[in-house]
């Protein structure tokens, strides 16, 4: 009976020390070994952010075996197949650029395996991360931005791109890619493995790829918007559709404008920016030629310099106006020659003109700020003279 009793329990036995079901491995992410550089670093990091990706486990090897045996290879193996997920770049036979593979997009530097990941992931990775639909127009404004002010530097330094012919005037050793550089070891550190500080590359670089993201969505993108509002109802502030008022201040504008210019077909460029400081104070300036310029497209006559001037009381910063101590010292010349400066009740007219005169003439100069200057923007925009007298 305890034989009997044995035997049955033995198929339940039996059955618990059998293999289950072959669990899947967790996906390959290959690269090469050894010194380790910015691209392959961001490279494998974007992949990580991807659901297939996520628990991958990095291979860093040049074994052909070991690479054959990755889900995906990136910087190294000599083949760009994305069908096969292979994305090297260091082939003679590769010349890609984001313009070359997409030519709907500007950019020509040649690619990195960075860039590789980026031109085919990055919208997908993008979307993931902000919650948003892949076609959704604010994943493509973003992963342009990122390609050009992120992206784009590294697939240049990486491939031997300078930004300028000749020697440089001074050296850049603080970007991303020359910090994860120093994160190899040294060429006399007695340890010479590379496997840590490529785990600290790959945080370092994908740390600052976030905060970008980070930045140009809840910032950038912001501002962006405010402007494309200011300049679809610029018509709404003045008729000469050149004057922009942004209904924040604060907000940086010049990037945006010169884009949105072409993006709107503006056929006018817009020459002056009005908007409130943190202080309440309304500012005027003038659009420059370009973005790198301080070279306007037209600058403030001298009566609406001299009106911005009024000690102070007109509560207006006239911003990159030119000679700024000249004009103000011959404003008050200005201003007291014609009794408009310090008057009280204290200070009798000398010209026949009663002291409540004088003080109606000042205070129609300061009063409404915001509007006088928008009224002489116009006049200014328009070619005419600007008068506050």
């Amino acid at each position: 009976m305890r034989m009997l009793r044995g035997l049955v329990g033995f198929p339940r036995w039996s059955r618990s020390l059998m293999p289950g079901p072959k669990r899947p491995r967790p996906a390959r992410i290959g690269t090469h070994g050894g010194t380790f550089h910015c691209d392959e670093a961001l490279a494998c990091f974007l992949l990580r952010l991807l659901p297939s990706y996520q628990d991958a486990e990095i291979v860093r090897t040049r074994d052909p075996q070991l690479l054959s045996e990755c889900d995906v290879v990136v910087d190294v193996g000599g083949e760009y197949d994305p069908q096969k997920h292979r994305y090297d770049h260091h082939q003679r036979s590769f010349g890609e650029s984001m313009h070359s593979l997409r030519p709907d997009k500007p950019w020509k530097t040649k690619l990195s395996s960075a860039g590789l990941v980026y031109l085919h992931f990055g919208t997908q990775i993008l979307a993931k991360r902000l919650g948003l639909n892949e076609e959704d127009p604010v994943v493509h404004v973003l992963y342009d931005k990122i390609y050009e002010n992120f992206v784009e530097e590294i697939d240049a330094i990486d491939n031997g791109i300078s930004q300028w012919d000749g020697e440089p005037r001074y050296a850049m050793t603080t970007n991303v890619s020359a910090r994860v550089g120093y994160l190899n070891p040294r060429w006399n550190d007695k340890e010479q493995d590379t496997e840590a500080g490529f785990r600290k590359a790959m945080e370092l670089v994908g740390t600052e790829f976030l905060d970008r993201l980070d930045y140009y969505h809840r910032a950038w993108l912001p501002a962006r918007a405010l402007v494309k509002e200011a300049i679809q109802q610029r018509f709404e502030v003045d008729p000469s559709g050149e004057i922009l008022v942004l209904a924040q201040g604060g907000c940086p504008w010049k990037e945006h404008l010169f884009s949105l210019e072409q993006e709107l077909d503006v056929k006018k460029p817009l020459k002056f920016i009005l908007y409130t400081d943190q202080a309440g104070q309304w500012r005027v300036q003038c659009v420059p030629v370009g973005l790198h310029t301080f070279q306007n497209r037209n600058c403030l006559l001298e009566p609406v310099r001299m009106a911005a001037y009024l000690e102070g009381k007109l509560r207006l910063t006239i911003l990159n106006a030119d000679n700024y101590l000249e004009w103000k010292t011959r404003l008050r010349f200005a201003l007291k020659a014609e009794g408009l400066q310090n008057v009280t009740e204290e200070d009798p007219p000398t010209d026949g003109t009663t002291t409540a005169e004088k003080k109606a003439k000042q205070d129609w100069l300061i009063k409404d700020a915001k509007s006088q200057v928008m009224i002489a923007a116009s006049i200014v925009a328009s070619g005419g003279v600007a008068r506050f007298a």
